[in-house]
């Protein structure tokens, strides 16, 4: 039985609109301009005391090392990883930054 790969449309389907709003964007359109949001949503929510910054941060070193890698099975290894990071902490992180700054 295979895994289903995780594409980057994938992260910025799930993602992206939530990372940009606590990075105060639009939402990132490519890879590279989510990698930057979340770097920013990452301090953001560090500077609020949100807990989860940390996975925030790692997964924005998966995302890196996926878009600077050339083998294709590497790739879809950190996208899987930063997915798995992201998924259980961005919907509540980004409630509560919401309930903080009154949104």
């Amino acid at each position: 039985m295979s895994a289903t790969a995780i594409t980057v449309e994938d992260l910025l389907r799930r993602y992206a609109d939530d990372i940009a709003f606590v990075a105060e964007a639009t939402p990132a359109a490519d890879l590279g301009a989510f990698i930057d949001q979340l770097d920013t949503a990452a301090s953001r929510f560090g500077e609020a005391r949100i807990n989860g910054h940390e996975d925030m941060e790692t997964a924005a070193v998966h995302l890196n090392e996926a878009r600077d890698s050339v083998d294709e099975t590497a790739r879809n290894v950190f996208l899987k990883r930063a997915d798995e990071l992201l998924f259980p902490v961005v919907w509540d992180m980004t409630q509560e930054y919401r309930d903080m700054v009154g949104d």
